[in-house]
């Protein structure tokens, strides 16, 4: 069994969210990574799964034992334009039951067609696959609320997409793959119904604590825009651009989810935008959190006969709503801001004092990252390292205002060491890591990146080929891997 407790309790929903899909077979499935500690977490017997059984499972080729293949039906707006998506290359086998009592999807990408590949081959390429591994992974270990990734196979099958690739498959992991677009797909049959049983089921299995009392859709609804606006924060403090923030790729547990042609930011600039396909910078850096609240909307009008049977009054419950996003995001943004500057107190001229400090380092296009972990530095050993003279004055003003405050400075470098990463997947390194795995077969490079990433945190590994920022000057450039 390996380990195996699948349930279906998505499939109890009505059919047109979902339907009946096998995995097409590939000719030589290999284990090119495989995570046994997520594997322990997950209740499976990794030593089992990391051979030849989990090899066939994880390309398409075996059902794991319980297993109920289906592809999930949703819609979305790309680029702010509504379409009708599905699940045309990845296939759900069922939720795990963990050990401690968690469900959590398994669901495989780049197993073949479905009934929404449309014009789709339903696979998927090597490198792309791998690209969400590491990045999902190093989400995870940075403490912010992801999918997470089992395992990738080669399937010993080409993939022609511009030109030729090697053909893989993704295990991924995540609380669920019910979406903004989800209830957009709902919402689209006009049927209030269908909404509901959507909403029901979202609430049981991510927000039990909401109850089943009157006004519970509308609980629902600031429930997921709260996980929202605490999630964007979070990316915006790290420095990650997910880069297609298409409302079918925003999941309603709060998790980030599908890494397409995400990136880590190096320069600090809030319009950088990686994604080749981004021409508008729609989805740039700085855009995220409006990108978000305007998405929150669109969930808001699937989910409105949900609100009050009353439209007008719906739509003002819905309106009032959205509006607390930007404060709710903002709070959460400063907040985080405050710790990684190590500032426990809160003062009306934090904002400020933050904001002096970015428009240094947009000016002097300044590594995002390392400018905090210099900081951090120089809190803890006075080293002056990475600064310019310019930085001074603020330099001054920062440790006036850390002066203010009753804990140390040793209090202030801790909490700065919890919230300043030393290391990021670079882009570079990441690519460094796709080209070796793919080109020469080599999956070192790869195991060292997922090692020192496992770790992001820690300040005494003397790593500089891990922190230093690329040369591409701004021309980096990633793509959707479809």
């Amino acid at each position: 069994m390996a380990g195996w407790r699948l349930e279906h309790t998505y499939a109890d929903l009505p059919q047109i969210f979902y339907a009946a899909a096998a995995p097409t077979p590939v000719p030589e499935p290999r284990m090119v990574v495989f995570n046994r500690s997520l594997a322990t977490l997950l209740g499976l017997e990794a030593e089992t799964l990391a051979g030849p059984e989990g090899a066939a499972i994880f390309s398409g080729n075996a059902v794991p034992a319980g297993g109920r293949p289906i592809a999930q039906a949703y819609a979305g707006h790309q680029f702010g334009h509504f379409t009708v998506l599905g699940d045309g290359r990845a296939i759900l086998l069922g939720e795990q039951v963990t050990p401690d009592g968690n469900r959590l999807d398994i669901q495989l990408k780049g197993p073949g067609q479905t009934g929404y590949s449309r014009r789709g081959d339903g696979r998927a390429a090597l490198g792309p696959m791998l690209r969400e591994y590491i990045v999902s992974e190093a989400m995870y270990a940075l403490g912010i609320p992801t999918t997470r990734s089992l395992a990738v196979v080669a399937t010993g099958e080409a993939v022609f997409r511009e030109r030729v690739l090697q053909g893989a498959v993704l295990t991924r992991v995540a609380a669920s793959h019910i979406r903004v677009g989800t209830m957009q797909w709902a919402a689209a049959h006009n049927n209030v119904e269908l909404t509901r049983a959507l909403a029901d089921y979202t609430q049981a299995r991510h927000y039990p604590e909401l109850g089943d009392g009157a006004g519970r859709h509308l609980a629902l609804f600031e429930a997921i825009l709260a996980r929202q606006a605490s999630l964007i924060a979070r990316w915006q403090l790290v420095g990650f651009i997910h880069g297609v923030m298409n409302t079918d790729n925003m999941a309603l547990s709060g998790e980030t989810i599908d890494y397409g042609p995400c990136a880590f930011m190096d320069a600090y600039d809030p319009a950088t935008v990686f994604s080749s396909i981004d021409h508008g910078g729609r989805y740039a850096y700085g855009n995220q959190p409006p990108i978000a609240q305007w998405n929150l909307a669109r969930l808001a009008e699937a989910m409105l006969p949900l609100f009050d049977a009353n439209q007008e009054r719906a739509v003002q419950l819905a309106t009032e709503a959205l509006e607390r996003f930007p404060h709710l995001f903002h709070e959460h943004w400063l907040n985080g801001m405050r710790a990684k500057l190590g500032l426990f107190t809160c003062e009306s001229d934090d904002e400020a004092l933050v904001n002096g400090l970015l428009a240094w380092m947009r000016g002097q296009s300044a590594d995002f990252t390392n400018t905090f972990r210099s900081l951090t530095k120089w809190v803890d050993i006075k080293d002056p390292t990475g600064f310019e003279s310019g930085l001074t004055p603020w330099l001054e003003r920062w440790e006036a205002r850390r002066g203010r405050q009753p804990q140390s400075s040793a209090e202030a470098a801790t909490l700065m060491r919890r919230h300043n990463p030393a290391f990021i997947p670079r882009n570079h390194r990441v690519e460094e890591a796709l080209l070796a795995a793919t080109s020469a077969g080599d999956l070192s490079v790869m195991e060292t990146l997922l090692e020192v990433l496992a770790n992001p945190f820690d300040y005494e590994r003397d790593a500089p080929k891990y922190t230093e920022p690329g040369t591409d000057h701004g021309t980096y450039r990633t793509f959707c891997g479809t």
